[in-house]
């Protein structure tokens, strides 16, 4: 039995990058089993947010248990927190909204002034975000950024993109935007003790 309370949620450093194959295969057996579309990334570019500071990551007695990590776009205008996953065996336990918290946490805190966004097809997403203060948008609220929108190539559904002029998809558009959120008891900038 899993102590979910054991469960370390943390910043991803060099300390962290053992685990980059197995985060990028989990990512992959996942999208395969919901037939759901991702955007693929490549070993070493996890890695490089491992070192960078800009992941994290959730381990259990020395086992990868979730993960998620931070790109910036449009200048650091735009921060999205992308590849949010849970290993199949910590399913269940609220992780995914921990680490989700988490990750935004860090994206206020690196990017204070950043509008954070996120595209996702999946239900238990879009109410982590919601509950973070995100709301759905259009895609032309997003960034304009060129090679945000070319990580969207290696997903299945890239051809509805396409055949959509880059403007809907299955995946829904999410974004905490500063200077519109007044107040949310999950926003460690606006919420200092």
């Amino acid at each position: 039995m899993i102590d979910s309370e054991k469960i370390e949620v943390s910043v991803a450093s060099g300390d962290h990058v053992k685990y980059v194959e197995e985060i990028l295969d989990t990512i992959n057996r996942a999208a395969k089993v919901r037939g759901t579309g991702i955007a693929k990334r490549s070993p070493e570019y996890v890695k490089q947010k491992m070192l960078e500071r800009k992941a994290v990551i959730a381990t259990y007695e020395g086992e990868f248990a979730g993960f998620s990590y931070i790109e910036c776009w449009s200048n650091k205008e735009f921060v999205a927190n992308s590849g949010l996953i849970v290993a199949d065996k910590f399913r269940g336990l609220g992780l995914a909204t921990r680490i989700k918290q988490r990750i935004f946490r860090l994206s206020r805190e690196m990017f204070p002034k950043a509008k954070i966004f996120s595209l996702t097809t999946g239900a238990a997403v879009m109410k982590m975000n919601f509950e973070l203060g995100y709301r759905p948008v259009t895609f032309d609220q997003l960034t304009t950024d060129a090679a945000f929108w070319r990580g969207c190539e290696s997903c299945v559904n890239f051809d509805i993109l396409q055949r959509n002029g880059g403007h809907k998809c299955l995946c829904t558009g999410l974004l905490y935007d500063p200077a519109e959120t007044k107040y949310h008891p999950n926003d460690p900038i606006e919420n200092k003790e």
